[in-house]
This record gives C-alpha cells, structure tokens and sequence, in this order.
C-alpha cells in the first residue's frame, strides 16, 4: 500500500515528525536493517511504529502456513496502530523491506500525544480514514479488475503514482511470488504481464534492487481489454494459445475479460485529471 501521506497532504504547515519527537516518554527512534522483523503475528501490540525512512512490508500468515502480502508501507505513514483501537496482539507480521528509520511510540504516549494535540489528532485520524478508503478500493479491484489490471494498480501505488512533476519512480523490486500475493493471481501471471509492461515500456529495470515505473503504466488500467493495443503502435495481445499467450485465470477466478469491462478505481480517474 503505497500512496502519498494523508499526513503531508493535510496541513503543510505541521510537521508529525518534529511533533512526534517531541512527545516525551514511552518514544525511541531505532535503525532497522533490510529484512529484519519488526514484528511478528501474535506479538503484544503494545506501540504504534511511524517511518521516517524506508518500507515496510506488512504480512500475515494463516493457519495452514499460508502468507498473503497486506501492503507496502513508506515514509511518512504509520503501521500497528491497531494498538490504539484496543488489539490486544499483532494481526500480522511486520518486516523491514529497506534500511529502515523508525519512531516507536507506546500505546500510552500515543494515546496521551492524540488527547494533548488536536491538531495531530485531525492528521491521525485523516490517515486512518486514507488507509480505510485504500483497503476498500483493494476490495473493488480484487472483484471487479482483471489480474493484469490489479498488477497495474499495484506497481503504480508503490511507485506513488500523482506526485507533482514525477513522471517515473524506483521502488524496491519484489518478487513475482511477493507481487502475485499482493494481486491476487499466480506467479506465471504475474512473469507474463511484467515482461508484457517492460515490452511497452511502462517498467524499467534497473542495476541492483529497484525497479523504475513510468506513469504510462495507467493506460493499462484505462484500457478496455477488448484486444486493443494498450499504446498507439504497439502489438496486440496474443490470445491463442501456444507460445506467447496468456497464461490461464487461476481456478475459481471471473474470467479477466468479464471483469476488465468495470469502470477504473475513482482514485486513478481523479489522479489522472
């Protein structure tokens, strides 16, 4: 889940970072290394976690073993604030993705911070209510958007698609398995549509771990999937069968061309105007 701070976007004026290190006690500023945990499912949530470098990638794992990827968090935005809503332990599992550069603030200096400063509170609040929109808009896209178009959506709000004058961003290259957890499809689906992307240039990869994303990549989730070209002189998609052809929808799903008839996200259609 990556898109702009509702924090930043709020009030120009108030910086969270300076008022948050500023509360007093119950808060450390700690350097988390790439990969290490933060924490894990079943732990005491007892503190709320605000980046001030770095992502972090939120997970859960179920009874069977299973993992499923919730989000990819960055700068500027909070994660175990369910602590602050009375969960008693930790729905999931939270593992930094890069060099990280965390604030840990306890249960009871958030809750003290939120009482004492109204205005922190109207920015807190004015986040939860951004995440809550974004897991909605998820909900949307899991049941109405082809896989291809999920995957669309997903690398475009990792890349925080609408930044002012950004035409393209390098984020933290992840997996195929990681991204076919994120969009709800399997791995052979995932491989065909990103060497599809890269073909038409919406996606670069770059030397080492990041992987650059233009924003043509919203013509994917603007397109109608009626065998048009996705960009003016650009190939067809393929749909025999045999070399090249899109590998099968993952048993129980819609067929993607049902579903690629939906009305776009309203969040992308406001971004684009």
């Amino acid at each position: 889940m990556i898109a702009p701070s509702a924090l930043a976007k709020h009030n120009r004026d108030f910086d969270p970072k300076k008022f948050l290190a500023t509360i007093g006690e119950g808060r450390s500023v700690s350097t988390v290394p790439k990969k290490q945990i933060i924490y894990t499912q079943g732990d005491v949530a007892d503190a709320v976690f605000y980046i001030q470098e770095g992502e972090v990638r939120l997970t859960v794992v179920s009874k069977i073993g299973k993992e499923a990827t919730l989000g990819i968090l960055s700068k500027g935005e909070f994660f175990g604030e369910g602590c602050v809503a009375g969960q008693p332990l930790r729905m999931g599992c939270a593992t930094a993705m890069t060099d990280c550069e965390l604030l840990r603030i306890d249960k009871k200096a958030m809750m003290l911070a939120l009482h004492r400063e109204h205005m922190f509170s109207d920015l807190f609040v004015a986040y939860l209510l951004t995440r809550n929109i974004r897991y909605e808009e998820d909900l949307v896209d899991q049941l109405f958007n082809s896989s291809e178009k999920r995957l669309a959506r997903v690398l475009l709000l990792m890349a925080q698609f609408g930044t002012e004058g950004v035409s393209q961003m390098s984020v933290p290259r992840l997996s195929q398995e990681t991204l076919a957890e994120m969009v709800g499809t399997t791995r052979s689906r995932v491989s065909f549509f990103m060497n599809r992307f890269r073909k038409l240039g919406f996606i670069h990869y770059d030397a080492g771990d990041n992987l650059r994303v233009n924003s043509s990549l919203l013509n994917v989730i603007l397109h109608d999937d009626d065998g048009t070209a996705l960009i003016p002189g650009a190939p067809k998609p393929d749909s025999r069968a045999g070399k090249g052809a899109e590998p099968p929808a993952t048993p129980g799903e819609p067929p993607d061309k049902e579903r690629s008839k939906r009305p776009p996200l309203p969040s992308f259609e406001r971004r684009r105007a």
